[in-house]
């Protein structure tokens, strides 16, 4: 895919995926984004902004407390701010905006389904193959490779199928002990928003052009079975109807 089509980061030496793109510490582009930032042209620069203290954020780093260099995946967009943040602690970070790619991984395959295909090639096509597909195309990362995620309300936007390959093919990328972030919207969102880290325990919350339509919200027992392979769960619960799950590995 190409650099154009697909937004990844790999930072402080991490080993980036194919089509990933690595920077220097420091690197900028216009209005303080990163370089690779300034090629997405799904960034949208009107974008509202708000905060929110984040105390999930908070006992997440409290957790990776003297790792060292460890490594982080940011399943959102790559805000140099949030990488700063990162960096600045001694942490690899790659950065690899799940919504965006299955939004664009979604699109291809509408197109090739109007071209003619084999029966063969039309069994290929269930929802479990292209979930798997889309796993293998945009996460080709090896078991084990990362100490840390920021998962943020991706689940609440995608797929059931992709969802539950989704959660345990990031299980596999965590090392023991990793950690998890994840956002949960109690009901349907109103509006389509991104976050980005500013400090320790707050988080910038952007309102942006939706890139999927949000889906049934889960339910605290559909959670605790997609991070049944996690040894602890810790939740947050805030008034804007946002849960805040940290999972440890």
């Amino acid at each position: 895919m190409g650099l154009l089509n697909k937004l990844g980061i790999a930072i402080g030496g991490h080993a980036p995926r194919e089509g990933a793109r690595t920077l220097p510490k420091g690197s900028n582009g216009s209005n303080g984004h990163t370089g690779a930032v300034e090629v997405g042209a799904h960034r949208e620069p009107e974008m509202q902004e708000t905060t929110r203290v984040s105390n999930g954020l908070r006992e997440f780093l409290w957790n990776l407390e003297g790792l060292g260099r460890g490594t982080l995946l940011d399943l959102g967009p790559a805000w140099q701010t949030t990488l700063n943040f990162f960096i600045e602690r001694g942490f690899r970070v790659t950065s690899d905006d799940i919504l965006h790619s299955w939004a664009e991984f979604q699109s291809q395959e509408l197109a090739n389904k109007k071209a003619e295909l084999t029966a063969e090639e039309h069994a290929k096509r269930t929802p479990e193959a292209l979930a798997k597909k889309f796993l293998e195309e945009n996460l080709p990362y090896p078991a084990g490779s990362f100490d840390a995620l920021l998962l943020w309300d991706s689940l609440d936007y995608l797929e059931p199928e992709l969802v539950k390959q989704l959660v345990g093919h990031l299980t596999e990328m965590l090392r023991p002990g990793g950690v998890v972030l994840g956002l949960f919207h109690s009901k349907k969102p109103e509006g389509f928003q991104r976050y980005r880290v500013t400090d320790t325990n707050t988080l910038q919350v952007l309102s942006s052009k939706p890139i999927l339509p949000a889906h049934k919200p889960l339910q605290n027992r559909e959670i605790q079975e997609l991070f049944g392979r996690f040894r602890t769960m810790k939740s947050f619960v805030g008034r804007d109807q946002l849960r805040e799950s940290l999972f440890i590995k």
